[in-house]
């Protein structure tokens, strides 16, 4: 209690708080605007976090992710193109609403159904992460590997895509995860004689590239395509009849998103998809959804929000990112020189506690900024893309110049952004490489290091019951679609037999 309170009054203090206000602001206004999600911005804006102190760049980064989630759902209500993926399913019933010219009231039930899954996935976050940690301090190299091998498992639920493309893309992040020299034997691997790889291939030039480089090519092929767009006077705070309808909406939301977080490579966009459903599902009017059902926002803006902090406790305390966002914010930390993981809490318990309440604060934030400034962020809508998106591409290259000042870094963005434009043509998503660029060098330096505890003998993983336990959950995580497949097809036999 003492740490936490110890890490929220360092968010007090002027500079911090100035930083969650700019980073939770530049979430809602990117979250607005059909193409920028928070991802992309918080990849465009990790070079400035260089230059920040580990606090403060994490807080921002974290106050763009639960910023962007939120601000996706004006874009989704009001002209019927989600600005976030996360805000998807808020469409459904959103922009129904506000054709009926309710979209006051649907960005109110929005702002706080955004906020309460939100706090209730910090509160997650502050319990389970510490938790969750203390479980994990005993781990040597060999379960980190494990560990390691089971989140790259998880690729083939990521993006949306088929699990073969998903699976294809996480290998290619772990195959550039090798690039440059082997700190082990000092061999260089895959530079093709090219100096600027010899350090590999950077994070933040890769991530500018895939997500906003990418998106700009997608834009391009866009130009000519008009929305409707609805008028909005103010939002609006539910009415207790709202409420009364979206109460346990609200509820299923937030325990769904914030579990769908914890679980790697998931992230917000599946949480909401999945609320939905379970929603109506539950829900005394199913027929209403789809046609502006209240509990049809409140429902999956509530697991979007709770998907940030849920997300935020596989990253923090075991290093492996819960969504793509959070691998964004991994490499953050990285670039930072903080290495996630259990250690973290006995060395810089202050840290992670004031990252879980600047996260708290972005809420709280953006509850204000959703009811009171709605109608200016709705006026974001009406950027034109010619002027936008020139200076998307300006910002990425200065951004992926700044860091180590290589023309070389910008080129590897340039190529990286036609890698993603490809992906996106293809139904690939980004999020599977970049998690595998990340995770790559943590399965590399942690299977090198068991076989040296053990001598060069695969068989010491034998007597790690960790390490065995994570490898038959990755077995099992691997087989369990082909199980269900023949499961099927045997009742199907018997049924037909």
């Amino acid at each position: 209690m003492i740490d936490f309170l110890a890490g929220a009054a360092s968010i007090m203090t002027p500079e911090l708080f100035g930083i969650v206000l700019l980073g939770t602001m530049l979430g809602v206004f990117v979250g607005a605007l059909p193409g920028l999600s928070g991802s992309t911005t918080a990849a465009l804006l990790l070079p400035l976090t260089v230059t920040m102190s580990p606090i403060a760049a994490i807080a921002f980064l974290g106050a763009i992710y639960c910023g962007a989630n939120y601000g996706g759902s004006i874009t989704a209500i009001l002209i019927n193109t989600p600005g976030d993926p996360s805000a998807s399913a808020t469409a459904l019933d959103g922009y129904p609403l506000a054709a009926r010219g309710e979209a006051g009231r649907a960005l109110g039930m929005a702002a706080v159904a955004s906020t309460l899954g939100g706090i209730f996935s910090v509160c997650v976050l502050v319990v389970a992460t510490p938790l969750l940690a203390r479980f994990a301090y005993n781990f040597g190299p060999p379960e980190y590997f494990a560990l390691a091998v089971f989140g790259l498992s998880m690729l083939g639920a990521v993006g949306g895509a088929g699990a073969l493309k998903s699976l294809i893309a996480g290998c290619l992040g772990v195959l550039l995860a090798t690039v440059g020299m082997d700190l082990t034997t000092g061999v260089e691997r895959f530079t093709f004689g090219i100096p600027d790889l010899s350090d590999g291939i950077g994070f933040v030039p890769v991530l500018t590239g895939l997500f906003a480089v990418a998106e700009l090519l997608d834009q391009s092929t866009r130009l000519d395509e008009r929305v409707e767009r609805h008028p909005l006077t103010a939002a609006k705070l539910p009415s207790r009849q709202d409420f009364r309808r979206s109460g346990k909406a609200i509820g299923i939301g937030a325990v769904m998103g914030t579990a769908i977080g914890v679980l790697p490579a998931l992230g917000a966009t599946t949480a909401a998809i999945l609320a939905y459903n379970e929603v109506r599902r539950v829900s005394k009017h199913p027929e209403e959804f789809g046609k502006g059902a209240i509990e049809g926002i409140a429902g999956p803006e509530a697991a979007n929000n709770g998907a940030v902090g849920g997300s935020m406790v596989p990253t923090l305390a075991l290093g492996i990112p819960g969504s793509g966002t959070t691998a964004i914010i991994l490499a953050g930390l990285l670039v930072q020189g903080v290495r996630p993981g259990p250690h973290l809490f006995n060395e810089q318990p202050e840290f992670l506690y004031a990252v879980f309440s600047s996260m708290l604060a972005a809420n709280l934030i953006f509850l204000c900024a959703g009811l009171f400034m709605a109608k200016l962020f709705a006026m974001i809508t009406l950027i034109p893309n010619a002027f936008l998106w020139p200076a998307v591409l300006f910002c990425s290259v200065i951004g992926a110049y700044a860091p180590n000042q290589a023309m070389g870094d910008v080129w590897t963005m340039l190529v990286f952004g036609v890698v993603g434009f490809f992906f996106r043509r293809h139904g690939i998503s980004p999020a599977p490489l970049v998690m595998g660029l990340v995770l790559g060098q943590l399965v590399e330096e942690s299977l090198k290091q068991s076989l040296i505890i053990f001598d060069q003998s695969w068989a010491g993983f034998l007597g790690r019951p960790i390490a065995l336990v994570l490898f038959a959950v990755t077995v099992a995580t691997l087989m369990a679609p082909v199980l269900l497949r023949a499961a099927r097809r045997l009742g199907a036999l018997r049924a037909s037999g």
